[in-house]
């Protein structure tokens, strides 16, 4: 198992991050959903570059908290082996939902690291039934991962 962790550039001007707390996290996660033994690179970015990207692939001009890019589906995904794909976190929009939820950075940034994650997998969120299994899903691996 392997997680990759691109940090955001350390400007000064965004949230600090216990990065070992969020490896073991990331590491924990895949084992709880039956993938540890496969790869997984996590982009910590701030507004602008999740803007540029939410641009550029998904066509909405304005950032948002976490994307998915999987391996594991489209026209090469034969070839991707154990690599399961990249989760990309604006760590600027999961400060501000801590501050509005009253909670710490690392645990917003972890439980979108869980829903990034499920994404990969392929769960959704787009009907009802769906959002519900994703979100039973995203609880359930929050439980593991804090205790």
């Amino acid at each position: 198992m392997s997680v990759h962790l691109l940090e955001p550039p350390s400007d000064g001007g965004g949230p600090t991050l216990d990065l070992p707390r969020l490896r073991r996290r990331a590491r924990g996660l895949l084992r709880h959903v039956g993938r540890g033994r496969s790869e997984l690179s996590v982009a910590l970015v701030d507004d602008e570059a999740m803007r540029e990207l939410n641009q550029r692939y998904r066509g909405k001009a304005r950032p948002t908290d976490v994307l998915s890019f999987s391996l594991q589906e489209g026209p090469h995904a034969e070839h991707a082996g154990d690599l399961l794909g990249d989760v990309v976190i604006d760590v600027q929009e999961a400060a501000r939902q801590a501050r509005r939820a009253h909670r710490g950075v690392d645990d917003v940034v972890a439980r979108l690291l869980i829903h990034g994650v499920l994404h990969l997998l392929g769960h959704d969120h787009e009907r009802d039934d769906e959002a519900r299994v994703m979100q039973m899903e995203e609880r359930r691996l929050w439980r593991l991962l804090r205790g």
